[in-house]
């Protein structure tokens, strides 16, 4: 495993075979072979393009909900995460400390098809026991990249 050539693909997994070989003074075969080991071995699982969908006017939600959930004898919070990541509208799922144990964050076409989710999958689930929803209301930063937004925010300034 070369920790270089990872570092170089996490800023950019467009990044040629060519240029990792000169940025890591390693041939480009020995680039090309490290990357498909650490392919063939699970680090790297996919590489992913990082999209602004606000700035193209998609209707789109995000959330974040949390739960309280209480872990299956002998599964522990395995069990329930399996099943919860197996949704198409789940992005990310993290077992979390704090409060919350699971930490998911959930991406739907509209604010109500988000809380039906929400409300008729997630909160039915045996093991869950309680939900906290939290919607995205811009995102500013996504998968280290910076989504630069030059459009003022059109919020009105609130004084307490």
């Amino acid at each position: 495993m070369n920790k270089e050539i990872l570092k170089l693909l996490a800023k950019d997994a467009r990044m040629s075979v060519g240029d990792i070989a000169l940025a890591t003074d390693l041939s480009e075969e020995e680039v090309k072979a490290e990357i498909f080991n650490m392919e063939e071995n699970g680090l790297i699982r996919g590489y992913k393009t990082v999209i602004d969908w606000e700035s193209i006017d998609s209707a789109s939600v995000s959330a974040i909900i949390e739960l309280k959930v209480t872990p299956k004898a002998g599964y522990g919070f395995e069990e329930i995460a399996e099943r919860i990541t197996k949704y198409p509208e789940v992005e990310s799922c993290y077992l979390m400390s704090g409060v919350y144990d699971l930490n998911v964050v959930v991406r739907g076409k509209s604010f109500q098809e988000v809380a039906q989710f929400v409300a008729k999958e997630l909160s039915t689930i045996e093991s869950v026991t309680s939900t906290a929803t939290h919607f995205v209301l811009r995102r500013y930063k996504d998968f280290n990249v910076e989504l630069a937004n030059n459009e003022p925010d059109e919020r009105g300034t609130v004084s307490l």
